[in-house]
């Protein structure tokens, strides 16, 4: 079963509220790197999609 963007969204930002919270060694560094730019990407296509929604109502 997939999951909604918004979905993703939030285990995103859950996902880098909790290893930011813990110590910041390198390796934690790259994968909370990796994972906003993964939460940017998702956030970028839920801004498309809304642009889109309000061009389609106009």
């Amino acid at each position: 079963m997939s999951r909604t963007l918004e979905e993703d969204k939030a285990i995103l930002q859950k996902k880098i509220r909790e290893a930011t919270a813990h110590n910041a060694t390198p390796e934690n560094q790259q994968q909370v790197r990796t994972l906003r730019k993964r939460l940017k990407r998702v956030q970028r296509k839920l801004r498309s999609i809304e642009r889109q929604r309000s061009r389609a109502s106009t």
